[in-house]
Parts: C-alpha cells; structure tokens; sequence
C-alpha cells in the first residue's frame, strides 16, 4: 500500500515494444499482425498472437479504424421501439450485425421529422459508425423535408420512402393479398377490414392490397375501420361488428388487435369461426395459443434485418448501393380461427 501522500502509479500496459521482443520480431511486424494485414507468414503471425497473448497486450482498436477507415459499427435510428414489430426487426439486425462482426449503437428518435432525424445522424456521426440502417415505420419518411445526409452509407426498413438507398421491408401488399384470398375462397362473400393507424406505412400497405383484391374478385369492399395497433382498439372494434349479422370475415392489420376483436366476439355471443372467421398479421408467438389459435400472416423479421445487415455493409465495402427495393415473402398460417361461412 503507498505511503499517504505518495502518488500510485499505474501499472503500465504491454506495448507493441514488448510484444516484439517475446516473439522475437521487429515491431512492424507486430503492428502488421494487430491491423489484420495479410503479408506476414502464418507461422509468424501465430508466435506474434501467442506474444499478445502472454505480455497480454490488446490491440487499441480505435486507433485501427481511424487508419483503416472503418469503425466495424452499424448505427440503428429507430421509432416507435415498444412496437412489437420495430423491437422484433431490431432483434435481428442486431443478431445479423454481430455475426457479421459488427457492433450496434442504437438511436431512438421521438418523432419522425426532419430535425430529430438530422439530430440523430448527428450523433451517429459523432459516435463513428460505419453506415445507419432507419427503422422508421411511417410516413414522414416520404415527406419531401426530411433530408437524408450524403455520403454515409444507409438502408431505410420498413418504408415506401423513394430515397436513392436501398429499402428492405416485408410484403406487406403480399400478406394482405394471402389473407384476403383465404377467406374469400372459403366462400365469405366479403372480408372486413380492422386497420392500423393512418400514420404507418405497413398499415398503409394493407389496406390497400386488402381493397385491390377485393375489388379484383368482384367483392363489395366494406367500410374502412382504424385502429391503434393496441388489444383494446380491436377489442372496441370487435364490439361494434358483433352487432352486425352481414359481418362473417375480418382481416386484421396485427395479431394484438385480433386479440381484443377475438374477446368482444366472445363476449357478444358470436362463434368463431363458426359465425365470424378472423385472420390476424405478424404470427407473433402467442398467437397459436389464442381461442381459437389464429390464423394470420408470418412475417420473417430475422430475414428482414439480415438483408438489411447486408445490403449496409455492401456498400460499406463498395461504396456504392443498388435502388431495387428488397421485399421478404410473407407466408400464411392457417389455424382454428377461420373456417367457411354458414349457409
């Protein structure tokens, strides 16, 4: 223990200086091995790495991607992070971006606008991040005043924004279209409709794939019905269409509104899928526990954040970007939930 009043000093860590000496190699050698450069033997570099190993020396990685130009980082500026679709994809492009030997700094925005976006690139940029990937799931992402930066590689998820980077996102049209169709060729004369708010692109994209295909089979399409994503907004919705006996197939935006458009039927007396047939969107995990277990639309969030990983680092290697849109296949998953109509 230092005497009181005396300084401590702290140990000094292993240099490349110390590394050379152990491994018996000059220090540009060395330094070679920690910048991952490949002209140096194999079994130089495995001496040099047993060196590192026992001086303990650990390479400063910053200062490697300031030489190399690369931070082996990805920025994520997300909306909305409760949403269980944001929080799913996030999972994956950060379980992606790992396996791809990246590290993830992520940026919650509270709106999504020109200034708390430009903000968040701000920041980004101050935090040395190789690309951004935007996981803003709504429309103010095509509005003309958000900016996007040039230069700094990026991939926008989940939105119809008609920016000059690549776009990655599920089917959505797809999804509605395969729910739809199930339920019209059950022989339902026509499907009801239980939308997400106005604001989400992905809502957006249902709805008007549900009223195309409709319209493309000659069906009557119903009055359009809103919700909030929430349980309780399916479950006031619910309340309302038990009332009505034309009412026989709902197609609903997400698996959670289903969930509350479920216990209102329930509660009103109506069977399911015997007097109304209910198709929900995302396949989340509980929904094959629902009563009855939904049938609704699986979504791939793991593909959708590893092409996304993907697109981001190819063109952080290449420095340039393809502009063709990248849309996942949705697939249908029928359960108890849907059945056809009494006749």
């Amino acid at each position: 223990m230092a005497a009181e009043g005396t300084p401590v000093r702290r140990r000094r860590g292993a240099s490349m200086a110390d590394v050379a000496r152990v491994a018996g190699v000059s220090g540009q050698t060395v330094s070679r091995v920690a910048n991952g450069r490949h002209n140096v033997d194999a079994a130089t570099r495995d001496r040099v790495l047993a060196a590192m190993r026992e001086v303990g020396y650990r390479p400063n990685g910053a200062a490697r991607a300031l030489r190399n130009g690369q931070f082996r980082s990805i920025g994520v500026i997300v909306f909305e992070l409760s949403s269980f679709g944001n929080t799913r994809t996030l999972d994956a492009i950060a379980t992606a971006a790992t396996t791809s030997g990246y590290s993830v700094n992520l940026l919650p925005v509270l709106d999504a606008t020109q200034g708390a976006v430009s903000t968040a690139f701000t920041r980004l940029g101050e935090q040395a991040v190789d690309g951004v990937i935007i996981l803003i799931e709504a429309h103010q992402l095509d509005e003309a005043e958000v900016m996007l930066p040039e230069g700094l590689p990026v991939v926008v998820v989940d939105s119809s924004a008609h920016y000059d980077y690549p776009i990655v996102d599920t089917d959505q049209a797809q999804g509605a279209r395969l729910a739809t169709e199930h339920l019209l060729d059950l022989g339902h004369r026509t499907v009801w409709h239980l939308g997400g708010p106005p604001s989400s692109f992905a809502a957006d994209r249902r709805l008007r794939s549900w009223q195309q295909t409709l319209t493309d089979r000659g069906c009557p399409v119903p009055p359009v019905l809103v919700g909030d994503w929430s349980p309780r907004s399916g479950y006031e919705t619910g309340l309302t269409l038990a009332g009505d006996p034309d009412v026989t197939a709902i197609f609903v935006a997400n698996d959670q509104m289903a969930l509350g458009l479920l216990r209102a039927l329930h509660e009103k007396g109506r069977s399911i899928p015997g007097d109304i047939s209910v198709v929900g969107f995302d396949d989340t995990a509980e929904s094959a526990h629902f009563w009855p277990p939904l049938t609704t639309i699986r979504q791939s969030f793991a593909e959708v954040g590893r092409r996304s990983v993907d697109a981001l680092i190819h063109e952080i290697h290449a420095g340039e970007h393809h502009h063709q849109p990248v849309a996942v296949p949705t697939e249908l998953i029928i359960r108890n939930s849907t059945a056809p109509p009494r006749r």
